[in-house]
């Protein structure tokens, strides 16, 4: 699926949207984004030597792992961490590259998941990860 359907899917919206395609392989999710130059994210991070931070790599893992959970279950909630264990930072993440995520379930206890993720950039793996998130009633906001 592409953004216009992920949006369909995520309560994200830009600037915090970080996935151009998502799709489902056989119960793992697979995420694709492909880094400009410009985001918000790189802005000063690092001035001459751009590096895609790692708590937004682990953003982008978190937001691949949400097309696993049951869409029914999903709705009027939002996704939110509780945990992230075990992460490993192998290979940084920069301008130009094509980021691929994947995660898998490897546990739920509803409203809690617990996943497995890895992101990679031309099959090289830079991030692995385990983390668990939960699903929160969603509150509604006053306008401003």
């Amino acid at each position: 699926m592409k953004r216009e359907q992920i949006r369909q899917l995520l309560p994200h919206r830009e600037p915090m949207l970080l996935l151009d395609e998502l799709e489902l392989h056989g119960g793992a999710a697979v995420g694709r984004y492909q880094v400009r130059g410009d985001e918000f994210f790189l802005q000063g991070h690092f001035p001459g030597n751009p590096i895609v931070p790692g708590v937004i790599l682990c953003e982008m893992l978190a937001q691949t792992a949400c097309v696993l959970v049951d869409q029914e279950e999903a709705k009027g909630r939002v996704p939110v961490y509780t945990g992230i264990d075990q992460v490993r930072f192998r290979a940084p993440v920069r301008p130009g590259d094509r980021i691929e995520t994947s995660c898998r379930i490897v546990r739920e206890k509803r409203p809690f998941y617990f996943i497995n993720g890895s992101v990679y950039v031309g099959g090289k793996a830079c991030v692995t990860a385990s983390f668990s998130f939960a699903l929160a009633r969603q509150e509604a906001q006053e306008e401003a």
